[in-house]
């Protein structure tokens, strides 16, 4: 009886340590300048570029997150013996003179090693750094080392989350498009970029999947697309907007987006849709891989996704459109080796 009443006071010790997170209300949309660290389940911050001058590509991501609820350890809830948050990076970088893709990932788990801070963020772990700075951003990560400075104002995606009550749902605010310089792969690089900053409740890979876009339009415009699906594979709501060449973000209605191509990866077993038509009222463009075995999986959360450039072109309200940038098409899990 002694020992049940020592674990018991343990477990409201340990539940009273338990942090108090929040998922997504979708009565109070985020706002633009929502870019440090958030009380949420899970977090990421994204940096993806697809520089065609340079034959080069990258995506970066920084990863906050908390526990599972429903995880327990030793019969206690998982949250309450790990109330604290853990971190993960990823960094993929695709060489297009070499036809090369390469994969790094670093995690803190079981250890807290990451730094996290807000106001101005800094985000490290064991030496790979995002932060805010006067200009911008600055990025260094294993052969990246790159300045970040936006050319249009931070936008919130209407309505202001991705996903549903059923799938988890996200806050989304990005930087569409970022002037980036500096240095990848000791190439010296001079172009395009988009950041993204995401937190909710989502079980990214397991609860959700998704096909995502983030393209530069060569009439200055940038395009979001966005379409989650259910573990299951359903699709359960397209999310697509538009920012021009001022800044200015709109939602898209109408949007169709039809896969037109795939590529199975002979690891994981996936099937991707990789070439797209997306087209919605006045406009439509084709969308294709610029190099096909680009899929990433992941070590600690044995998810794949395919992750590369992308490149197309269509008409935009009656003009001639070029498009390129990021796209990821999410798998699911995978059995880990």
């Amino acid at each position: 009886m002694r020992v049940q009443n020592v674990l018991l006071v343990l477990l409201l010790f340990l539940a009273s340590c338990a942090p108090r997170l929040s998922g997504v209300n979708p009565a109070e949309p985020p706002r633009p300048d929502m870019w440090d660290p958030q009380p949420a389940p899970i977090e990421w911050w994204y940096v993806s570029a697809y520089l065609p001058d340079d034959d080069l590509a990258f995506h970066w991501a920084f990863f906050k997150y908390y526990v599972p609820e429903s995880y327990r350890v030793m019969g206690l809830p998982a949250r309450a013996v790990f109330p604290y948050p853990f971190a993960s990076e990823h960094l993929a970088v695709t060489d297009l003179r070499a036809d090369r893709f390469t994969f790094v990932e670093r995690h803190d788990f079981p250890a807290t090693r990451a730094v996290v801070r807000a106001d101005p963020l800094y985000l490290d772990l064991d030496g790979w750094r995002f932060e805010r700075t006067s200009e911008g951003f600055r990025l260094r990560a294993d052969g990246v080392d790159v300045v970040l400075v936006p050319e249009k104002p931070p936008v919130v995606h209407p309505p202001g989350w991705s996903g549903t009550a059923e799938t988890g749902r996200m806050y989304y605010v990005s930087y569409t498009r970022v002037r980036l310089t500096g240095t990848i792969a000791g190439r010296a690089v001079d172009g395009v970029a988009w950041i993204d900053h995401q937190w909710g409740d989502q079980m990214s890979g397991v609860g959700a999947l998704w096909d995502w876009y983030g393209l530069h339009l060569s009439n200055g415009g940038d395009l979001m697309v966005y379409r989650i699906r259910d573990a299951a594979g359903n699709v359960k709501v397209l999310h697509a907007s538009y920012v021009d060449a001022l800044g200015r973000v709109r939602a898209l209605e109408g949007v169709r987006i039809t896969p037109e191509g795939y590529w199975t990866s002979p690891i994981t077993g996936f099937r991707y849709a990789v070439s797209w038509r997306i087209e919605g009222e006045g406009w439509s463009l084709r969308l294709d891989p610029v190099r096909l075995e680009q899929e990433i999986r992941g070590g600690l959360v044995p998810v794949a996704y395919w992750e590369g450039p992308v490149q197309g072109g269509g008409t935009w309200m009656g003009e001639p459109v070029q498009a390129w940038g990021m796209g990821e098409f999410v798998g699911g899990r995978y059995p880990p080796k």
